[in-house]
């Protein structure tokens, strides 16, 4: 990967050049590149997970099972926008010992072929096998058509990772199973308890530090007892965030009237929906009522009421006193991840190369006959 950045540049110079919009998730620059490159470096330092035996134990017969991780197979990975996504989803395949066939978006072609390009090249040099992680080298849509069909039976999972039209058409649309997450709809909570220098610190991060990334906070729940204080602090460190609140919140800093669009809007740019509320109970009502299951976090220095929201929010990552874009793989010690799953079956939050695996059990036997 590092040795291919002028050409991995390059590619993307045009794709840029060529783009519309989400142009932050799309640019690559030496930096960007030397984090993929550290985070195939992670992944490569981890143990491996197929073969694990996850639980053993012995009956009464005598017989010996053991619950062992196992590969789940061919992986289908359909995404837009993001070329790091080539990278970290090659290398959290290969760490399962899963097969991986990659569908970028159009916008992100040539990048997603320039970053393939040097994987297939470190697979040869390994000794590995090139073709453990293919490519489609074409922006046809029929060709996800094709990976949505299950290629007669050769994809036993499909993984989307872009906008809701994607992640609907997939759902849809494929006849194999699927993991994949809905919008990143992430609130941040500041409880009446909360540190007001913290939760400064942890707000302007979680919106701000990258606007356009699914762990982004879009929504900001403020407890009534703390909001005429700290909004305004708030607002003067959120620059260049548009403020959109509620009419209470409108009250205490100056912010464009929110509508009820702006409680199911995930922004993806700097603009933080805001609302007033009076305890932890009607926060947890607004999340339950309007959160898409990624992530949401409390401030708060009350640790009963912050084990109130983690125990009472059910979403796949949930935080305490900590900005909602740790919600990455990296971050969790994972290496990368392949994107965050918001369903309830197999994996929730940040999917690794443990998440990518299945279990079969094996029983060792002395001669046991059933009676």
């Amino acid at each position: 990967m590092r040795a291919d950045v002028k050409e991995i540049l390059a590619a993307n110079a045009a794709d840029v050049a060529a783009a519309t919009s989400l142009v932050d998730r799309l640019r690559l620059d030496e930096s960007r590149i030397e984090a993929i490159g550290a985070a195939l470096d992670q992944m490569a330092a981890l143990p491996d997970v197929v073969g694990e035996t996850i639980a053993r134990w012995a009956r009464p017969n005598g017989l010996d099972i053991s619950r062992v991780r196992t590969p789940i197979g061919v992986i289908g990975m359909i995404y837009e926008s993001r070329p790091n996504v080539t990278a970290d989803a090659a290398a959290i395949c290969l760490r399962s010992a899963n097969v991986l066939i990659l569908r970028p978006g159009s916008e992100a072609l040539r990048s997603c072929l320039a970053i393939h390009q040097a994987i297939a090249c470190g697979l040869d040099q390994a000794g590995l096998p090139p073709a453990c992680v293919q490519i489609v080298p074409t922006a046809d849509r029929d060709a996800v058509g094709l990976l949505l069909g299950g290629l007669d039976g050769s994809i036993d999972l499909i993984i989307p990772r872009g906008g809701a039209a994607l992640v609907e058409r997939v759902a849809r649309d494929a006849r194999v199973p699927t993991l994949s997450h809905l919008e990143g709809l992430c609130h941040s909570y500041v409880h009446a308890s909360a540190d007001p220098g913290m939760a400064v610190r942890i707000i302007t991060n979680a919106k701000m530090r990258r606007v356009s990334i699914c762990g982004a906070t879009e929504t900001l729940l403020i407890d009534r007892a703390i909001a005429p204080s700290l909004l305004p602090r708030l607002a003067e460190a959120l620059v260049g965030c548009e403020l959109r609140g509620d009419l209470e919140s409108q009250g205490y800093t100056a912010m464009q009237p929110a509508d009820e669009s702006d409680w199911t809007c995930e922004y993806l740019a700097p603009i933080l929906a805001v609302r007033t509320v009076s305890g932890v109970d009607e926060a947890i009502a607004h999340i339950r009522r309007y959160g898409s299951g990624h992530t949401d976090a409390i401030i708060c220095e009350d640790e009963n009421v912050a084990e109130i929201f983690l125990n009472r929010v059910d979403s796949a990552i949930v935080m305490w006193n900590a900005s909602t874009q740790f919600a990455d793989g990296g971050e969790f010690g994972f290496g990368a991840e392949i994107g965050i799953a918001t369903g309830r079956l197999h994996a929730r939050g940040p999917v690794g190369a443990e998440q990518l695996t299945t279990f079969k059990y094996q029983v060792r036997g002395t001669g046991q006959a059933r009676p």
